[in-house]
């Protein structure tokens, strides 16, 4: 009986907090509506981010008011049988764009290569390139390029929607359609940029660790909270209010990489068919995707913002992903996975020393988009 009463207790106390944060929060936007600019868009915006995250008045505005999720765009490159063996461990998507060809040529040498994850960390983990169709002014010949380099390499997907900046989140639900149409049975699905660097042994690593205790409900990448969206015309990243109108985004991870698990990832298949993707922010989308399915993003120290994380033995220990990078991607590759950086920081004084060197590396005075501080002390 007392427990009864304490837990009726507990529920009072629970709605009295709940309200008063709405009602806090609700004359915030009274206050605030007449000031608009950028340090208090994103003082504002944090504000709403309770609001935001805890009901369902977002996704209502933004959900589809009939069953279909839009137009089906056909493939024009496909590979149905990629994912037949069934103990995929990760089910790795990069999006890149038709003319990448060297960037998915690195990344075939590295951290997406098939064979070198099979042979040397013994994990299966499948790889596919994600991209669209060229712009017109490219037309025919680049995408007989395209061909080509799929008839000898086998790892592209490609929908006949053209391939733009405004078009991310169809390439989105492009992967999302795959993987719940041809890769269910993926234990952990993952979506990134072409010009990155995973350190696919630690990732390999921590993912085998989670693949042993059942995890679920697994969503990890670096997650931005708070966030206002760009109201300015001129910004690459403008959002009208006819397209959202609130004044803060839903918590999202950096769409640079990602993580989910594979119960996930159908959930998330299931949500964006109800949401309109007409939103081309493609990773604002997904934190719209993790809002309705009801899912807390984990925020990860060691992937990286969009920034170049140090170049580092002690830094490489850890590190899972690292943004921005192209010509410096091979001998990245050669000095992060050489074995002996997990030698560096045995012992007291090897511990020491690392822990130096990372606050020194990553505890600056200005900011650095990389990894935060507090990753040093861990």
């Amino acid at each position: 009986m007392r427990m009864l009463v304490s837990g009726r207790r507990v529920k009072k106390w629970q709605l009295i907090i709940q309200l008063f944060a709405t009602c806090f929060l609700a004359s915030l936007m009274f206050f605030w509506e007449p000031i608009d600019n950028h340090i208090v868009s994103h003082m504002k915006s944090y504000s709403y981010r309770y609001l935001i995250n805890s009901y369902d008045f977002v996704n209502d505005t933004l959900s589809l008011k009939h069953t279909s999720a839009g137009p089906r765009y056909q493939y024009l490159i496909n590979h149905k049988e990629k994912c037949q063996a069934q103990d995929v461990l990760l089910l790795l998507f990069v999006k890149t764009a038709p003319e990448n060809y060297d960037r998915r040529s690195g990344i075939r040498r590295t951290w997406g290569n098939e064979n070198y994850v099979r042979s040397q960390l013994n994990a299966n983990i499948k790889t596919l390139f994600a991209l669209g169709t060229p712009n017109p002014l490219e037309g025919e010949e680049l995408q007989r390029k395209l061909a080509w380099e799929d008839q000898r390499y086998n790892d592209i997907i490609q929908q006949d929607f053209v391939d733009s900046f405004y078009n991310l989140t169809l390439k989105l639900l492009m992967q999302f359609s795959w993987a719940n149409t041809y890769c269910p049975h993926a234990k952990f699905l993952m979506t990134a940029d072409d010009d990155i660097f995973i350190h696919m042994p630690n990732l390999i690593e921590y993912l085998q660790s989670l693949e042993q205790i059942g995890v679920q409900d697994f969503w990890i990448g670096r997650v931005h909270r708070g966030a206002p969206p760009i109201r300015d015309k001129s910004s690459k990243y403008y959002v009208s209010y006819e397209m959202y109108q609130w004044p803060a985004y839903p918590d999202y991870t950096a769409g640079a990489a990602y993580v989910i698990s594979g119960d996930v990832a159908a959930k998330v298949y299931e949500a964006s068919q109800t949401l309109n993707s007409s939103l081309y922010i493609d990773d604002v989308f997904m934190g719209l995707c993790a809002n309705k399915i009801g899912i807390v993003l984990q925020d990860h120290v060691f992937f990286s913002g969009e920034g170049k994380t140090p170049y580092h033995p002690c830094i490489y220990e850890k590190m899972m992903t690292s943004h921005g990078h192209l010509e410096d991607l091979q001998d990245l590759w050669k000095n992060a996975t050489d074995p002996k950086v997990k030698t560096i920081s045995k012992g007291f004084f090897g511990q020491i020393y690392c822990r130096l060197m990372k606050i020194i590396l990553l505890c600056k005075i200005s900011y650095v988009d990389t990894y935060p501080c507090r990753a040093a002390f861990i």
